[in-house]
């Protein structure tokens, strides 16, 4: 079976980038740059009890994406409690709004961001009483 078991997003500024998602998702980092050879943070995205992946932050190696393009690889998505607490954090920390949240009826609201290296990013907060 491929089951989703690592993400890696690349980022320019890497100090920059631990600081969105440590402050947004409470994520933490641990540096495996000796073992990749380049800038390298494992990110610890939760409890080992809960579901979900950890996956890790690397230096990008080619251009960033271009901003109004349509997305060239996966979009991760964060499951989140708040929504729109979550969105705020987001834009105190310099992310920016892709696709405003919508509802996906009767599941969750659901909406994208750009991230401060110009990757797409979801947040998923579930409710049955979304519409």
């Amino acid at each position: 079976m491929g089951r989703l078991v690592h993400f890696e997003i690349h980022v320019d500024d890497m100090e920059r980038a631990k600081g969105f998602y440590g402050e947004v998702f409470g994520w933490s980092f641990q540096d495996w740059s000796e073992y990749a050879g380049t800038p390298y943070f494992g990110a610890v995205t939760g409890d080992e009890g809960e579901p979900g992946i950890n996956g890790a932050l690397m230096q990008r190696k080619g251009a960033a994406p271009e901003a109004n393009q349509p997305l060239n690889g996966f979009a991760c998505t964060m499951g989140v409690e708040e929504y729109d607490a979550t969105e705020k954090l987001i834009l105190e920390h310099g992310g920016k709004v892709a696709v405003p949240k919508y509802a996906l009826p009767g599941m969750a609201w659901q909406g994208y961001y750009v991230d401060t290296e110009g990757n797409v990013f979801g947040i998923h907060q579930p409710d049955q009483h979304a519409k």
